[in-house]
């Protein structure tokens, strides 16, 4: 199985606050409060969706973490542009093939819920999407904390539609070791454009109660 799990949005100047409420008037759609990645010294906002999918808004917070953990240091790029898509992200049951062609463990993540739940996850592909913005990282959910996926955290409101990516459908595909698979990313609408500047996300669209909206 590889799905859409998430779309992550990088903070702008106003910072999360004011970057999530622009995004929820945006989609006319309200936010569910997120929390903070320790491990990654970052924290953020979570916009459930429709099909086990979220929009996150995410912030790097001054802490040493964000400094030495790759998720910390590709929020602070993107945010050090002026904020934006920072990249999407494919969930998967096995981690292990991407370990064995990217030749480093998977690291862990995490997040305390006020009630002292913990939601647990371990990922990979940060640095290649550091380096190429237009391939996604990969996540792999810790088993007993499906109650906890943060497009549970409330009533969706909207759906993901399109991802739009300037970039190569074919370094994609590789990147995700499907170069010779007919195998599809689940859940997810994907159209490849020729980049203006530097490759990735250059926007997502949503079925919200406002129609469609193209951030």
């Amino acid at each position: 199985m590889m799905r859409l799990d998430h779309v992550s949005y990088a903070a702008g100047p106003e910072g999360l606050t004011g970057t999530v409420a622009r995004v929820a008037d945006a989609l006319g759609i309200e936010r569910v409060k997120g929390g903070i990645h320790p491990r990654f010294g970052t924290r953020n906002a979570i916009f459930p969706l429709a099909n086990r999918q979220y929009l996150e808004v995410v912030e790097v917070l001054d802490h040493p973490a964000s400094e030495k953990a790759a998720f910390g240091q590709a929020v602070r790029a993107r945010s050090e542009m002026g904020g934006g898509w920072m990249g999407w992200v494919v969930a998967v049951d096995d981690l292990s093939p991407f370990e064995q062609r990217l030749e480093r463990n998977a690291v862990p993540g995490n997040r305390k819920f006020p009630d002292g739940r913990e939601l647990t996850w371990q990922q990979i592909g940060l640095k290649g999407l550091i380096a190429d913005p237009q391939v996604p990282f990969i996540i792999k959910w810790d088993e007993g904390t499906a109650d906890l996926h943060p497009s549970l955290a409330a009533p969706a409101e909207a759906a993901l539609k399109t991802v739009t990516i300037g970039g190569s459908r074919d370094r994609v595909r590789s990147w995700l070791g499907l170069e010779n698979s007919d195998q599809l990313v689940e859940d997810l609408d994907i159209e490849y454009v020729a980049p203006s500047g530097t490759p990735g996300i250059m926007s997502v669209s949503f079925e919200t109660p406002k129609g469609t909206i193209t951030l």
